[in-house]
């Protein structure tokens, strides 16, 4: 069977919201400075990552956002996987310490 080409209407895949994760991603704007944001469905959920906002695991299977900074597109190592919740109220966490930290 031949194999279908692709739509090459933009320079990144799937800016043309054909359902695929980029066209999932959003900025969002926040007075911590402007975040790209990607959910991440439960199936799509294939390891364990450690939330930064609650310090606690996101486990295999659990749906959540990652995010990293506008101006830092491009950068995997930059990106934070957290639980949807955790990152919805961001702004509204004190910062606190770990024992042993």
């Amino acid at each position: 069977m031949p194999r279908r080409n692709r739509s090459h209407r933009s320079e990144r895949p799937g800016s043309d919201g054909g359902g695929n994760w980029y066209s999932l991603e959003s900025r969002e704007e926040g007075p911590d400075g402007d975040w790209i944001v990607r959910p991440v469905s439960g199936a799509a959920a294939g390891k364990v990552y450690r939330c930064p906002g609650c310090d606690h695991e996101i486990p295999v299977g659990v749906a959540h956002v990652v995010a990293w900074r506008a101006d830092d597109i491009g950068a995997v190592d930059n990106r934070r996987h957290w639980h949807r919740a955790c990152w919805n109220n961001r702004g509204n966490r004190r910062l606190s310490r770990r024992p042993g930290r």
